[in-house]
């Protein structure tokens, strides 16, 4: 029997609702009594799966299914409201556009703030420091604030991060077709040979079907907070690609 990576069992998270309103209208319906659930909306559902060690888990549903927020659950940047997750003392590294950079700090900085929270000592990450940079791509941009950089040039440090400085278990979201074309190949085939390691866990946000058709050994299908299969990537992908039409 497999060595389980990640456990969740019934997990429910929710958001606080936020909306428009006047001090007058505040004021007035203070006088009101209201249900408390009416100020938060459910994004995930009581789900329960698990990931053995190793595996390289898809995630796919249609935008608000619940992908991008059950990865932020698993990278423990949102805590359930309900159930747990257990990801059994791994390491854990979240691949994900707009999270994790301090954007008025340098790229050099941050891989050194993102090794840190990694839980990675300075040593490690000095002597990873060329490698990282080398594999980004910034040249002399990489000691410019983050905010300076565009969408390609942030992605291309997250990535050379999370790539270079190797947890347990790889957290992506998205960002295998961000930046050019060449760094695209590049990077997609640096994952491979990231999965290609049996004791290392992957989990894949992604709406490229085809990437996770040729990289997971598993599909998860979100829909609407809930899962709606789980199982062999393409009967999964059939299934989903079936319901969108």
């Amino acid at each position: 029997m497999k060595e389980i990576a990640i456990s969740v069992e019934n997990m429910v998270l929710r958001y606080r609702k936020i909306k428009k309103f006047s001090i007058k209208k505040q004021l007035l319906s203070r006088k009101k009594k209201k249900n408390p659930k009416d100020k938060y909306f459910e994004a995930i559902k009581g789900i329960s799966f698990e990931v053995p060690k190793g595996e390289i888990l898809g995630v796919i549903g249609k935008n608000g299914s619940g992908k991008s927020t059950l990865l932020r659950a698993l990278a423990g940047i949102f805590s359930p409201d309900e159930g747990s997750i257990d990801m059994h003392g791994h390491s854990i590294s979240l691949l994900s556009i707009g999270v994790g950079f301090q954007k008025e700090m340098s790229g050099r900085k941050n891989i050194y703030l993102s090794g840190l929270l990694l839980g990675f000592s300075e040593e490690q990450i000095k002597a990873k420091e060329q490698e990282i940079i080398d594999f980004s791509e910034l040249g002399d941009f990489i000691d410019q604030p983050v905010e300076t950089y565009s969408s390609g040039m942030y992605s291309k440090l997250a990535f050379a991060i999370t790539a270079i400085l190797e947890t347990d278990i790889i957290l992506v979201d998205e960002v295998l077709s961000v930046g050019d074309e060449r760094f695209k190949k590049k990077s997609y085939k640096k994952m491979k040979e990231l999965i290609s390691d049996d004791d290392r866990t992957v989990v894949i946000v992604s709406h490229s079907l085809s990437s996770l058709l040729d990289l997971c050994t598993s599909v998860l299908w979100m829909h609407d907070g809930v899962i709606k299969k789980i199982g062999k990537p393409e009967e999964v992908i059939e299934e989903y690609r079936e319901f969108m039409k």
